[in-house]
């Protein structure tokens, strides 16, 4: 049974990411009726950022950890296995300050983890997340994708390029951008997103 692990991680009311990565998941999930949809919310139930016990915990056999890190390893535990478990990603979020939100920065911490979903070898790292798709979903005030500003957008390069890592490299960007622009400029972004959810879909 296939799966789908959807990520949403932004705190604005209203969010058009979180609205346009929700329905994307629906869509696809529509098209394969017995998978599952797991559904993380980063902005409602955000992670612990790292501390000192993940830190430490992460370096120690399970015999070794004391009560602190053995509550962070099983958290980091139980968020590795889901996407390890899931055939496909969904991530949304929103565009601050020219990259992705600090939540969904925290669940990257989490999950890239040696041994788990990744591996060094004679070779260099080996990504152990393989044979997955991704959809990332980034909403922006502005216009990143080309242009002046599209110099700005760390956000898609680096999520592309932690989930090259882990093993993920079937990767599809859909953009809901210049929703500052403008009476119309929300709606136009909603609509030209849901435009390429259709063909995703279809």
């Amino acid at each position: 049974m296939s799966s789908i692990l959807l990520l949403t991680a932004s705190p604005r009311p209203g969010s058009f990411s979180t609205q346009i990565a929700v329905e994307l998941a629906e869509r696809l999930r529509a098209t394969n009726p017995v998978g599952a949809l797991v559904h993380r919310d980063l902005a409602a139930n955000p992670l612990p950022h790292m501390d000192s016990g993940f830190a430490a915990g992460i370096h120690k056999p399970a015999e070794a950890l004391n009560a602190a890190e053995a509550a962070a390893i099983r958290l980091s535990d139980e968020l590795v296995a889901e996407i390890l478990a899931a055939d496909t990603l969904v991530i949304g979020t929103a565009f601050i300050n020219f990259n992705i939100t600090s939540n969904l920065k925290s669940w990257i911490d989490h999950i890239g983890r040696v041994g788990k979903t990744f591996r060094y070898t004679a070779n260099g790292p080996e990504g152990l997340a393989k044979g997955k798709k991704a959809y990332i979903v980034l909403a922006s005030g502005g216009i990143y994708s080309e242009g002046p500003a599209a110099a700005l957008d760390h956000a898609t390069p680096y999520l592309k390029s932690v989930l090259a890592f882990i093993g993920i490299t079937d990767v599809d960007v859909i953009r809901v951008e210049g929703v500052n622009r403008g009476p119309d400029g929300a709606a136009n972004a909603v609509t030209a997103a849901r435009a390429q959810i259709a063909r995703i879909a279809a």
